[in-house]
């Protein structure tokens, strides 16, 4: 299924959306259910947090961070600049690279796919400022919105090609499983869950294509959910709380090192820990049905699927960044 939705990406046909059983009464209830439950709590609109992160380390050239996608990228529902995704993984790469990290946020709460040309072009606006590498998150609302997969995935592809087009490393953590989200009731959980999957599969697919890394999110934080919902659920029960971010970043900060060639681990496989070398579509399927999953691009048409050790991140994320009027002034 993910290989005909990067297939029909590339020539234009084929689609999916979150309602594939329209016609059947009990799902147009669910949705009307949880459109009412979802989002009815107020979402305190995200910081920025552009700026630089590891200044302890010195005053060095800067590694620069890109930071792309909708509001789980920009960190909605958070008030602090050092609880958003991207403060959180500038100042995990600093403690790891040991040097300063410089931090442009370009991400928007309620986008899609279809604004990430935007985004990148955003992010090279600047020919003085050239990102080392971007981590983008992106696909629930593409899912919520019910964007056929083929478009998705096209704009997803392209933003990649651009970026590493200018030599920056590219992770994108893949569409989260949707059947996670606590007002969201069975059947219509099940139809969330497998259509979040597709897309993370595709996306996985067409990011490695373009040489770029995924990290899967899948139902990473869905034990955590299920557990402690009121603790990692934000309070539109739609984003995740600051503990819940945390639980994200800690999760892609290993991914970003290796991308940067910083992760202390080596590139051979771990049997014990189910790495393997397999067909690039294959590694995508195994990808999205297990979070916390990493794959990139070997000899083609093959991929090496990780699962990468994580590291708890650096206790003092909320360091003061020196914004760019700062610097300016």
């Amino acid at each position: 299924m993910a290989r005909r939705i990067a297939a029909g990406a590339a020539y234009g046909g084929g689609s999916i959306g979150l309602i594939g059983a329209a016609g059947v009464g009990i799902l147009l209830a669910e949705v009307q259910l949880a459109k009412r439950s979802v989002g009815a709590g107020e979402a305190p609109v995200p910081p920025s947090g552009d700026g630089w992160y590891g200044m302890a380390f010195g005053h060095t050239e800067p590694l620069r961070m890109g930071m792309l996608g909708d509001s789980l990228a920009a960190g909605q529902g958070v008030r602090r600049t050092g609880q958003t995704p991207g403060a959180l993984l500038a100042s995990g790469l600093a403690a790891v690279a040991e040097r300063p990290v410089e931090l442009h946020n370009v991400a928007l709460p309620g986008a899609r796919s279809d604004d990430l040309d935007r985004q990148v072009s955003l992010m090279l606006g600047n020919p003085a400022w050239m990102p080392d590498v971007c981590t983008i998150m992106i696909g629930a609302n593409d899912v919520t919105h019910r964007m056929p997969a083929t478009e998705s995935v096209r704009h997803l592809s392209g933003a990649v090609r651009r970026l590493r087009t200018t030599g920056a490393e590219v992770v994108v953590a893949t569409c989260p499983d949707l059947g996670t989200i606590e007002p969201v009731y069975q059947p219509l959980r099940w139809l969330a869950r497998r259509t979040s999957r597709q897309l993370a599969a595709a996306q996985t697919i067409v990011t490695v294509e373009q040489g770029g890394r995924t990290l899967s999110l899948g139902d990473l934080l869905g034990p955590e959910f299920e557990a402690h919902p009121r603790e990692l659920f934000g309070p539109d029960n739609y984003h995740p709380s600051v503990e819940g971010y945390a639980t994200a970043a800690m999760a892609v900060l290993p991914t970003l090192c290796a991308a940067l060639g910083l992760w202390p681990e080596t590139d051979h496989l771990d049997v014990a820990r189910d790495e393997d070398v397999l067909p690039v579509a294959k590694a995508a399927s195994a990808a999205a049905s297990e979070a916390g999953t990493e794959v990139s691009g070997a000899r083609a048409p093959w991929a090496l699927l990780k699962h990468r050790r994580r590291r708890h991140l650096p206790e003092e994320t909320e360091e003061a960044a020196t914004s760019k009027e700062a610097r300016r002034a």
